[in-house]
């Protein structure tokens, strides 16, 4: 299972709280340039329903219009795939900020170019953006 989760995942780890990381997503996405169009709080969400949870985990959708746009005009398909999504959660004694790898998404749409290299370009931006969240930045 650890090298399934590796393969569909790009995850770091941070000594911060959850709490603290959580803290620092919005302006993070600013930096970035990136929209943060929803933020839920899961053990929160989970708590209200009747199942309390012993871990935070905050889940966010953020997207970047451009390549949502150049993406969805060429691959629509992939819209069950968007927008991208952070997830920020306490593991034992650490909090891990994972993502979905899309590099194995973006081998798909390499034929195009400007689509693949936009892409590209945002998914790096985001890996980058983790680390400075699981740093504290």
């Amino acid at each position: 299972m650890e090298k399934m989760i590796e393969m569909v995942m790009h995850q770091t780890a941070s000594r911060l709280s959850a709490e603290h990381v959580a803290s620092l997503v919005e302006a993070e996405c600013q930096k970035y340039s990136l929209a943060l169009l929803q933020t839920y709080i899961y053990h929160e969400i989970v708590e209200s329903k009747g199942f309390p949870i012993q871990r935070k985990v905050f889940v966010y959708n953020i997207c970047q219009a451009k390549t949502a746009s150049m993406m969805l005009t060429t691959n629509p398909e992939f819209s069950t795939f968007m927008p991208c999504t952070l997830a920020v959660y306490e593991a034992d004694d650490k909090t891990v900020l994972s993502t979905m790898n899309m590099g194995m998404m973006l081998e798909a749409v390499k034929s195009n170019e400007e689509l693949y290299n936009q892409a590209s370009n945002l998914f790096t931006s985001f890996k980058q953006m983790m680390d400075e969240l699981a740093a504290g930045k």
